[in-house]
């Protein structure tokens, strides 16, 4: 009997390895047109334009291979140092103000203040709004000659003051023409646009929480800001790397806000990395253009890895 059970044991075993392939083969099937659609949308495109920026393609010419040429013409052109030199500036700076003004005010809402579902939702109008009404909202305040910035600083009776300092021209600020105001202008506005994301992102990782860890510490005898050091900021630690991923990615990639308030001038004052690689495209030079998109790949990679790295790392 012994001799049979022993025997009967191996089909058993193919049945089940059987049925385990075709669970993994119908689990390939269904996931393979996600699959395809991914490399139809993402990696044939993303290849496609690595492999246009070495070579010499123009509008109407397939181009040859040229090697590094077009990025060694982008390292000697003054005009793609300032690109990266401001998009780099507006990258940290922004960051840094979105983290704090994000945290900030999902910090009060948080609190059981009266009325945090209004602030909430009025909190959410810049992100809500589409950019390019955000940035022509801006431009118009922004404006030398009835601009809402003039008019306010006019009624304050500060012009004299901004006159005298050299800001101010003969009864005017003139913010995204001159050189030293216009990037400064441009990054106001960005961080106006994107803090809310931070604020609503933040916010939920706060909700989430425990009350009983603030009780404990409480009980500890430990200040608020001990207790925001020790319990709130570790616990919304990771929401913050996160965020601070995605907000510089799209900020690193952003287009609208420069295009729309200054096309990247006075004097290349405010060019970015994309606006720059537009007028690449502009002037129907694909293969600089697509150059100029991909010097920027190599960091964008580097912040992914290093945020997924302290992720793993805190975990």
């Amino acid at each position: 009997m012994a001799a049979i059970g022993t025997a009967s044991r191996p089909p058993q075993s193919r049945s089940l390895m059987t049925f385990a392939r075709r669970n993994a083969l119908w689990g390939y099937l269904l996931i393979a047109p996600v699959i395809l659609i991914l490399l139809a949308l993402i990696a044939y495109p993303l290849g496609f334009a690595v492999w246009i920026a070495f070579t010499d393609r123009v509008v109407g010419v397939p181009g040859e291979w040229v090697g590094l040429r077009n990025f060694r013409y982008l390292v000697e052109w003054s005009s793609f140092t300032r690109a990266v030199t401001n998009t780099i500036t507006i990258v940290i700076v922004t960051g840094i103000a979105k983290l704090i003004l994000g945290l900030g005010l999902a910090l009060i809402v948080n609190e059981r203040i009266r009325g945090r579902g209004f602030f909430r939702a009025v909190l959410l109008l810049p992100w809500a709004m589409p950019a390019f009404v955000v940035f022509l909202t801006w431009r118009v305040l922004f404006q030398p000659l009835g601009g809402g910035l003039n008019l306010l600083i006019t009624d304050l009776g500060l012009m004299p003051l901004f006159e005298w300092v050299g800001i101010a021209q003969t009864g005017y600020i003139d913010w995204l023409g001159e050189r030293a105001l216009a990037l400064p202008s441009v990054i106001v506005a960005t961080i106006w646009r994107g803090f809310p994301f931070w604020f609503i992102v933040l916010l939920a990782a706060l909700q989430g929480i425990p009350g009983d860890l603030y009780e404990a510490a409480k009980l500890d005898g430990a200040s608020r800001v001990r207790r925001f050091l020790d319990v709130t900021l570790p616990n919304i630690r990771n929401s913050i790397f996160i965020v601070a991923l995605m907000s510089s990615i799209w900020t690193a990639n952003s287009f609208e806000n420069i295009w729309i308030l200054t096309q990247g001038g006075p004097s290349d004052a405010t060019m970015i990395l994309p606006v720059l690689s537009y007028f690449g495209l502009q002037n129907q030079r694909l293969g600089e253009a697509a150059a100029v998109s991909v010097a920027i790949l190599p960091a964008l990679l580097l912040m992914v890895i290093v945020t997924t790295r302290l992720i793993e790392d805190d975990d």
